[in-house]
């Protein structure tokens, strides 16, 4: 990284996707999710599963020419680690009565594992939801654990440890414009 970048820029090993290439990435998912719901007689919500998908949400949603409501689901895998602990934790659910009549659409930073999409699938479909969705920004399928495919995605990304652009090391580096490789020596002492 350049040496006029904040010192957080510089924990990064290389720059992954850019700000232009996430900003064409989202024209062309939002551009995908209207044509998918534009007929739709139901509401569309939007569930952003906090806290790094927020800036991702964010980009996409003013992008959506849709009516839509939106949500906050707050689920937990990955503690302060840089891998999955194997468990899947809703620290903050989703309370509404109205499921049967609202398509939802997950939104997601990155799946890795699959664990945390599947899981949440399965149960907003339990909970009475008529239909279920799910968006990522970055899919990492050579980390996948179990079987599973997002219906949008974003960019496919190699099995590196990312961040930036909503993604975190121990609640870091979530304000960075790009995603970027996130180098060795921060996360490996």
């Amino acid at each position: 990284m350049e040496n006029n970048f904040p010192a957080i820029y510089n924990d990064c090993a290389r720059i992954l996707v850019s700000q232009q290439e996430i900003a064409a990435i989202c024209d062309r998912m939002a551009a995908e999710i209207t044509d998918t719901y534009k007929d739709s007689n139901r509401r569309l919500v939007m569930v952003v599963i906090l806290k790094g998908s927020m800036p991702f949400a964010s980009e996409l949603m003013k992008r959506l020419d849709l009516p839509l409501e939106l949500e906050f689901m707050k689920v937990s895998s990955y503690g302060s680690g840089t891998t999955s602990a194997g468990r899947i934790n809703i620290v903050l659910d989703l309370h509404r009565g109205d499921l049967a009549n609202v398509d939802i659409i997950v939104i997601e930073d990155i799946i890795d594992s699959g664990r945390t999409l599947s899981y949440l699938v399965e149960y907003l479909k339990l909970g009475g939801a008529n239909s279920v969705k799910t968006c990522t920004m970055l899919d990492k399928p050579s980390r996948r654990e179990v079987e599973f495919v997002p219906d949008y995605v974003g960019t496919v990304v190699p099995n590196e440890f990312v961040v930036g652009f909503g993604l975190d090391y121990n609640e870091k580096y979530r304000n960075l414009p790009f995603i970027g490789v996130l180098a060795r020596h921060v996360y490996e002492k």
